[in-house]
């Protein structure tokens, strides 16, 4: 069904229904009008990395993960995946009457904020710190989650909009601070870009924006996406955040206001209860039936897109098998694979011998974790393999130990609880392995969405520090003292630093995220050498005594890899292989219009097969406007087997290295450009941890 035929069909059944009836369903719990055939409908789910909250689904890497594979493809076809499931459930819950929470087909999902302070708790949902990678890994997400059929397979919604990432602790009543500039050159192309793509929804978000709330923001909503973007879809508030334009940001006097206020602003539909205040809003004319009647018309349109109203309903033959099925698990099991990040690998220490009978050590509160797998926004799989699970399967001829070690963070003695103090016990397990796997680092009880849980070491879901907790740190220095073979494993969100000792002493060190219910298996086949690393860091790793920023500035200055000021522990775009890649002969192959396109030969030159990422940066100055070090504007992956070189051939869009000027227009730069392609990105830091430098080209 057409867009076209789907809002005339809303526009007809909504002139049928009373103000009252039409009221009713701008809520996310939309009740049946049964006069007209219209079903109870629950707009919330959830699909960041799989369905959420309604039983078993494949519980695939978390956003943040998937993003280190910078692969498109990869993504599309994992957020198909998700939608079959959401598909197949959906069947069952409609046949079975079932019209709860988390049981419809518009997901909220993907969160496409820049994830611009590494403190920030919900960076694990996003697809990293760069403007590009996020939008490119988006558009593709949202084209898996809704299809290329007659009928949306599922709706998507880009969220939050915008410039929403931390403090949690304060973002009910926050104003971010954005001037135009950084605004329109960092914190708004991903929603341009999704929007332009044909996204169904976008959600508002919980904070202000220069003093206005998000969901009821004249200039955000009104204009930037309605007038200028053009979008025809429907904006949903973030879960409660009405509430919060009078009760913390007092920029409404009363409910029926703040209603009257997001209304307006063309928010059509209200997760949380502040829109059953639109009843007094019309009644003192503080909004008119126009309004509420083209907000119905926007959620009909996508309910009718959906297929809810055909006779047979589009998807009705996706049974319930698809639920973490073996076809999605196999998937599952390649995009952990290719999730995990390469850090540091002295003297080749890995791969393992997987023959090995070897004595390895697994120790940290990571070893045995399953909330380490999932992350948050997740579902439940119907198997779960964690770190150790995943050593014992492929290393079966090792002698292996298992020992927590420590909790994330407490650490108390003579608790009478216990398994407060459990360092010595990781200690010993360490002192008489060969090899000790150090799988540390936090879950979502420490990172995640406002917790409201503060200690030392986080404050409602916000990191206060890049370092490991003390806890943690703790007891890697003392494996380190008994143990020379030390490899670290990070399952965390963000950007962590274990410290210079560990750092120092380690032979290798992985970043593996949250990488799904088979992350353990995953990271085994890359110990074991079966699966050769290709994976990039979609963010910025900071020494733990970085000089960052205040957390409430949302000034660009300082931040990511595009204004970073001094050297990154592992910047973005860097991530290690096995073998070793050459690039020769780059070349401007033509640059008409918007569009350029480049290329470069790329050599295997090491002795295994391998996937490498190349990454194109565009370096550009402009007399009118601040400019970034450098910024993405192009990526491909392609395998080589070992000792094969290809040429590949890169387009970019201009829109990429257009400066942005004070007042937020892009603008051609009327200083030099150079392009710089490699796999990694063109700064010092990278250039020292790969042995080598990208190649050049000026236009």
């Amino acid at each position: 069904m057409t867009k076209e035929t789907a809002r005339k069909k809303a526009e007809e059944l909504v002139a049928k229904m009373t103000v009252e009836e039409k009221l009713s369903q701008l809520l996310y719990n939309a009740p049946a009008i049964e006069r007209l055939g219209i079903e109870e409908y629950n707009w919330w789910n959830e699909s960041s990395h799989g369905i959420h909250g309604a039983g078993t689904a494949t519980v695939f890497p978390h956003a943040i993960a998937m993003a280190s594979t910078f692969d498109p493809g990869l993504v599309g076809r994992v957020a198909d995946a998700i939608s079959t499931e959401g598909r197949a459930k959906y069947n069952k819950h409609i046949k079975f009457g079932d019209h709860d929470i988390f049981k419809g087909i518009t997901f909220w999902a993907p969160n496409i904020n820049i994830f611009r302070d590494p403190r920030w708790g919900r960076g694990q949902e996003t697809f990293g710190e760069d403007p590009f990678l996020t939008s490119t890994l988006a558009v593709s997400y949202i084209n898996g989650i809704q299809g290329n059929g007659e009928f949306l397979k599922a709706a998507a919604c880009s969220k939050h909009f915008a410039a929403h990432s931390g403090p949690e602790k304060t973002r009910h009543g926050f104003s971010a601070v954005v001037d135009k500039h950084d605004l329109y050159e960092t914190y708004l192309p991903a929603f341009e870009k999704t929007v332009k793509a044909g996204v169904s929804g976008v959600m508002g978000a919980y904070n202000c924006l220069n003093g206005e709330p998000c969901c009821s923001h004249s200039y955000l909503i009104s204009q930037i996406l309605r007038k200028d973007w053009n979008f025809d879809g429907y904006v949903v508030s973030d879960c409660g955040a009405l509430k919060d334009i009078y009760k913390f940001h007092k920029f409404a006097g009363t409910r029926a206001e703040a209603a009257a206020l997001a209304l307006k602003s063309t928010c059509d539909l209200n997760c949380g209860d502040t829109y059953d205040a639109l009843v007094d809003a019309y009644e003192q004319d503080l909004i008119s039936e126009e309004d509420i009647t083209a907000a119905a018309e926007n959620l009909f349109t996508i309910r009718y897109r959906l297929g809810e109203f055909e006779e047979t309903r589009p998807y009705s033959d996706i049974g319930y098998d698809k639920i973490d099925c073996r076809e999605h698990r196999e998937l599952n099991l390649k995009t952990a694979e290719q999730c995990i990040v390469l850090l540091k690998n002295d003297e080749k220490f890995l791969p393992l011998d997987k023959n090995t009978n070897k004595r390895i050590a697994v120790v940290g509160p990571n070893a045995l974790s399953v909330t380490a797998l999932e992350g948050n926004y997740n579902g439940y799989a119907s198997e779960y393999v964690t770190v150790a699970d995943g050593i014992r399967r492929v290393f079966v001829n090792a002698e292996i130990s298992v020992e927590k070690g420590c909790n994330y963070c407490d650490e108390h003695l003579n608790h009478w609880s216990g398994f407060q103090n459990m360092i010595s016990d990781g200690i010993a397990a360490a002192a008489e392995a060969d090899i000790t796997i150090l799988a540390l680092g936090l879950d979502r009880s420490v990172e995640g969405e406002d917790t409201g849980f503060d200690d030392d070491y986080t404050a409602s879901g916000d990191k206060r520090s890049l370092y490991l907790p003390a806890t943690q740190r703790k007891l890697a220095e003392a494996v380190c003292d008994v143990c020379d073979n030390v490899v670290v494993v990070l399952l965390c969100g963000s950007s962590i630093d274990v410290g210079e000792k560990v750092r120092n002493h380690a032979k290798a060190v992985i970043h593996a995220w949250y990488p799904g219910s088979l992350g353990g298996l995953a990271l085994a086949n890359i110990l074991s050498g079966k699966v050769n690393p290709s994976a990039k860091l979609p963010l910025t790793i900071y020494k733990g005594d970085h000089d960052m920023p205040d957390f409430e500035n949302y000034g660009m200055k300082g931040r990511t890899y595009r204004y970073i000021e001094g050297d990154a522990l592992y910047p973005f775009g860097f991530g290690l292989s096995y073998t070793n890649y050459k690039y020769y002969n780059a070349k401007l192959v033509s640059a008409d219009g918007e569009k350029i396109t480049v290329s470069a030969e790329v050599e295997n030159a090491g002795g295994i097969a391998g996937k490498e990422i190349i990454q194109v940066y565009a370096a550009y100055t402009d007399s009118r406007a601040a400019t970034p070090h450098w910024q993405l504007c192009s990526l491909k992956s392609v395998n080589l087997e070992a000792g094969e070189k290809k040429e590949v051939v890169l387009d970019i869009d201009r829109y990429w290295i257009k400066a942005v000027t004070a007042d937020g227009e892009r603008v051609e730069p009327d200083g030099k450009i150079i392009l710089f392609i490699g796999g990694h990105q063109p700064d010092s830091a990278s250039d020292k941890l790969l042995g080598y430098s990208c190649l050049e080209i000026e236009l």
